[in-house]
């Protein structure tokens, strides 16, 4: 591999080159869509914090003493809209995988740059607009917009907020299809799939499942729009519809998507895990061959959701067996990652931090979902508080997680500056230990019977509730600290070498900040991917 940085330095990077809002909101480098996706999830995951927040001061007691109940199915419908569709599902692929993308496959963009900075375009419209629509009518569905409720007991906007979750589906769909192109089309010369960075596998098998499956949930919102507006009966028991039809339809997209979520956070986690480790990860090719096999499966456990919802009982059996066979891959990466650390140099910074955090917060919500794909067990906990905790598990404490260490892992790449490490570990910390005080005892509170979605409870469940409550103020110092510091560094942070952690990859043989179009010169690849047994051997440099 080639170094620019050693060789020569770019006369200005993608940061200085042009600052007026026309050069930013009209751009087609990666690197700068990017930052317009980075800024605007960022926007919307407070928005839904606030919601969360309200919800578990709500919960302190166990009278509805805060808000009334139609404000509190309010609070967690735009809670639930605002994470699952606006900061969860494109918070890496978008963020990150924009950014970085190009850059360790050594292009100089992506395939089709206009089309990315369209589907920021559609997904910050398609946000606003549904954000409109479910905080100034009152929206109370949920974030899956179950039918009857969204067809028969809501006189609320609750089609605009679908039609908007439907235009911001295409902003996937876009991302997808540059990100599959770019993969196989504008490789570095050597860089052969298997030579390639687990995170670019990650993304790569995310935009599959984006590309193949947003367009069966695009379908199922315009029929549910269609029956709204038109009469037409489809998911309507009032007009000869299925309600069970819409549960079908939707969770064949939304579990895949739940992998759109959490196999970019698992790609992120294997660059850090490596890197931190100094050791070449280990097994690579079945950590590689994992990430599909995650995302082939990912269609085929739609139906676990619905083991109490009428549907056959040998339909049951399958998405059973389907639910525990797609423990194994994912299973495979987890030994992969500790066998990566076994007899590693680790070191503790704060991205290391956040990838530890990452596993064992994964580990705990993978254990429970092997306890939610057992039919006897499901029955049991469904709808409870138990759900609620495995859900977060996965899709929060795993992905954001995830997110925050590959921010902090790239960070200096992206801004040419150095955030203080010792903040960076005290807000990893506190995200981890807030998370679980959070979390936990909804697992607790779900196995003993607490219904998820009640403004009112028992008083037997106070202390749990309390607890959550407690946890989550610490979590939102998690949260903060690094919103805080991260600006700071902007300005007064130092200037950060091109490769300030010694890392593997194509990514950091350039500036930081990178140049325009990333490198000075074409790039080569020749040797396997990380082998810090040679880049950190003096010998090594000269291969």
């Amino acid at each position: 591999m080639s170094d620019d940085a050693a060789s020569s330095r770019a006369p200005e990077s993608y940061l200085t080159h042009g600052w007026r809002w026309r050069d930013w909101l009209l751009t087609t480098d990666h690197k700068r869509v990017a930052w317009l996706y980075t800024v605007s999830i960022t926007g919307f995951f407070f928005l839904g914090g606030i919601a969360a927040l309200l919800i578990r001061l709500e919960l302190m007691t166990p009278q509805g003493d805060l808000v009334s109940a139609d404000i509190y199915n309010q609070l967690f419908t735009i809670h639930g809209v605002v994470m699952v569709w606006f900061f969860l599902i494109p918070s890496i692929p978008n963020t990150l995988g924009n950014f970085l993308l190009p850059l360790m496959i050594g292009a100089k963009d992506l395939a089709f740059p206009r089309l990315n900075l369209l589907s920021w375009y559609i997904y910050t419209l398609g946000g606003i607009f549904t954000m409109a629509a479910v905080i100034t009518s009152g929206v109370d569905t949920g974030w899956t917009f179950y039918t009857p409720l969204s067809t028969q007991f809501t006189d609320t906007a609750v089609i605009a907020a679908i039609a908007g979750v439907f235009v911001v589906g295409f902003s996937s769909i876009l991302t997808g299809i540059n990100f599959i192109v770019t993969t196989h089309k504008m490789r570095a010369p050597g860089l052969t799939w298997f030579r390639l960075p687990l995170f670019v596998w990650a993304n790569y098998a995310t935009s599959l499942v984006m590309v193949l499956a947003t367009p069966v949930l695009s379908a199922t919102l315009l029929l549910l729009i269609m029956e709204r507006l038109l009469g037409i009966g489809i998911f309507d028991p009032r007009l000869g519809g299925d309600p069970i039809l819409f549960q079908h339809l939707f969770w064949f997209y939304s579990h895949p998507a739940v992998y759109i979520m959490i196999l970019p956070g698992m790609g992120v986690v294997s660059e850090l895990i490596t890197c931190f480790s100094r050791k070449t990860v280990f097994g690579y090719h079945g950590m590689a061959l994992s990430i599909l096999a995650i995302s082939v499966f990912g269609f085929l456990v739609w139906g676990h959701h619905m083991f109490v919802a009428g549907q056959s009982l040998y339909a049951g059996i399958m998405f059973s067996l389907f639910s525990f066979l797609v423990a194994l891959p994912s299973a495979i990466k987890t030994f992969n990652w500790t066998a990566t650390l076994y007899k590693g140099r680790l070191i503790f910074a704060s991205p290391m931090i956040y990838a530890l955090s990452f596993i064992g917060l994964f580990t705990i919500g993978g254990f429970t979902g092997i306890f939610l794909a057992s039919l006897a067990v499901d029955i049991h906990v469904h709808d409870t508080y138990f759900v609620v905790a495995h859900f977060h598990y996965i899709m929060v404490g795993s992905m954001v997680t995830a997110y925050l260490g590959g921010l902090h892992f790239w960070w200096p790449k992206m801004t040419g500056r150095l955030y203080p490490e010792v903040w960076a570990k005290v807000a990893s910390l506190a995200l981890f230990i807030g998370f679980n005080l959070t979390f936990f005892p909804q697992y607790l509170l779900g196995y003993a019977g607490m219904p998820r979605r009640y403004q009112t409870y028992p008083e037997d469940f106070q202390i749990l509730h309390a607890m959550s409550s407690l946890g989550a103020g610490v979590l939102a110092i998690g949260y903060l600290l690094p919103l805080g510091y991260l600006l700071w560094s902007l300005r007064w942070g130092a200037r950060a070498p091109a490769d300030p952690w010694r890392a593997a990859g194509l990514e950091w043989r350039t500036g930081s900040p990178p140049p325009p179009h990333n490198f000075l010169k074409p790039q080569t690849v020749s040797g396997p991917p990380y082998d810090y047994d040679t880049l950190d051997n003096p010998q090594g440099e000269a291969r």
